[in-house]
This record gives structure tokens, sequence and C-alpha cells, in this order.
């Protein structure tokens, strides 16, 4: 089970954009994700009149490592762990581990 998923609210804990928070668009791989307006660059593009993409310097989110990142609790307003815990009826579900609420999904 992932710790981080598609359409979490996330807040970058290090790097250059520490601070900032984003939602989860979509895991790259089992390690990186894509978070809105996290990581961007500027990337310079060649036209392709065959698709109709004109040229110039555009920007563009990268993928972030999942270490660098962590859920936002909404109760605090802050960057928060995740643990898992087994329900009674059988189901695996995310809690954060500050106050041991269940992480909405």
């Amino acid at each position: 089970m992932q710790r981080i998923r598609k359409g979490d609210e996330v807040m970058v804990i290090t790097g250059r954009d520490k601070g900032k928070r984003g939602t989860v668009l979509r895991r790259v791989s089992e390690e990186y994700v894509l978070v809105e307006g996290i990581n961007r660059v500027k990337k310079n593009q060649r036209p392709n009149p065959m698709k109709g993409v004109t040229g110039g310097i555009v920007d563009k989110d990268m993928p972030i490592h999942v270490s660098n990142i962590a859920l936002l609790n909404p109760m605090t307003q802050k960057a928060d762990r995740v643990g898992f815990k087994s329900l009674e009826d059988g189901r695996k579900v995310r809690v954060f581990k500050s106050n041991g609420e269940q992480v909405e999904a």
C-alpha cells in the first residue's frame, strides 16, 4: 500500500520548494510523484508544425522523490507522517502518526 497517492494534498519538506503545497497529479514510478506547481523548471521547446506546437520557453513540472514530501494533515495544516492500521472488517487504512486520525481517501 502506498503512503502517498494520486489526489493527496502534500507539502514539500526539503529542497528549493520547501514549504510549498500542492496536489499529487500522478505517480511516475514507485519512488517519484508529480505534484502540481512543485519542482517547476523551464524547458526550451522546439516548434513542431505537424502537431501545431509553437516553440519557446515553457514551464514544466518535474517529478519529485517521495522522501522530499509529506502528507498534509487538514486538522493541523502541517506536514505529517503516515502509518497503516487494520480495521475490524479487515480493511487496511492510512492514519496520521500525530493524532491517529484516518486519512480521507
